[in-house]
């Protein structure tokens, strides 16, 4: 064998069992993920027909190859064109600008405060001290929305804590749950306490990967921790906030469903500012006096779907356009 026979590099063979029995400890991490995803985007798939349908409850006869009465009644449905669709767009204008508005709200102020928390976390020098701090940060997104629920009726309602202590300096009552006004701003009081924590992990595990020397370099130049922010964290960490926000855009028409459902508390006057399109395709599925009931709600859920990709396809395609490192594909 030649000298250069020996020491030219060994290629492996990709998909080669060896090389699959030394990535398995990787591959060990995937398979719940991979799981969840078949189990509730890939296996649902078939009920898409749904939105197209006029469904009616059907009893499979005896012999029937589909026994489930549901999967049953679902294929054997007379067919509907889009006429379901016309349902929605009945109250679309509503739902959409309640949907939308709140997201974008949502999106703006919780990519601030997150990258905001994570920069001064990450700024801690103590890290014991940092990490029972972002702790405290994260625990309310494991607190369920009706717990939530209940504690804020316990603080607005005509006799919960607020109301109390406006009275007491002799204010007059305010009926939180039938004046519309103050739900935006108690959504989003909501909304960030309880994500903000969570959503800012992924940003400070980015900060951690950063070069200290880029810092150290900085201030030695005397540029101050605002400028450091600025000209050293914002624009690596700009590529992960772009990514983020590209696939929230795809979510931008499904709601927190939990949080617009649970905190009104089914007050019927807050309905302008409360529903969304996740709370109406839930309305629907609950009438159950409605003909065709899960035919609208199935329109709903394919109306969010398809928006959702084709927004992710619309935002990504501009971002590659102009920072294409920063595109998802």
């Amino acid at each position: 064998m030649s000298m250069d026979e020996m020491t030219k590099p060994i290629k492996r063979k990709r998909g080669s069992v060896s090389e699959t029995k030394r990535q398995w400890a990787y591959l060990l991490m995937v398979i719940p993920g991979t799981l969840f995803l078949i189990a509730f985007a890939y296996l649902p798939m078939p009920g898409v027909i749904l939105a197209f349908k006029f469904y009616q409850m059907q009893v499979p006869p005896d012999g029937a190859l589909l026994q489930n009465t549901f999967l049953y009644s679902l294929f054997h449905s007379n067919w509907n064109g889009l006429n379901n669709f016309t349902y929605l767009l009945k109250d679309a204008p509503m739902l959409i600008r309640n949907t939308v508005g709140y997201n974008l709200l949502f999106m703006v102020v919780g990519v601030i405060l997150q990258v905001g928390l994570a920069v001064v976390i990450n700024e801690m020098r103590n890290r014991k001290t940092a990490k029972v701090y972002h702790t405290i940060m994260f625990m309310p997104y494991f607190v369920s929305w009706i717990v939530v629920m209940y504690a804020l009726y316990a603080m607005i309602s005509p006799s919960g804590f607020f109301n109390q202590l406006i009275t007491s300096m002799g204010g007059q009552t305010i009926k939180f749950y039938s004046q519309k006004q103050y739900w935006p701003w108690i959504f989003l009081i909501a909304n960030i306490w309880k994500y903000t924590g969570q959503g800012s992990i992924i940003y400070l595990a980015t900060l951690t990967g950063f070069d200290d020397q880029l810092y150290e370099a900085g201030a030695i130049d005397g540029a101050t921790k605002w400028q450091q922010f600025r000209y050293i964290t914002l624009p690596q960490l700009m590529p992960v906030i772009v990514m983020l926000q590209i696939l929230a855009v795809g979510r931008i028409f499904n709601g927190d469903f939990d949080m617009f459902y649970s905190l009104p508390n089914g007050s019927g006057t807050l309905r302008q500012v409360t529903s969304t399109i996740d709370v109406y395709v839930y309305d629907m599925l609950k009438k159950g006096n409605l003909r065709n009931s899960f035919g609208y709600a199935g329109a709903g859920a394919f109306f969010q779907s398809v928006v959702g990709f084709f927004l992710i396809l619309i935002t990504n395609g501009i971002v590659r356009r102009h920072q294409p490192d920063m595109a998802l594909f």
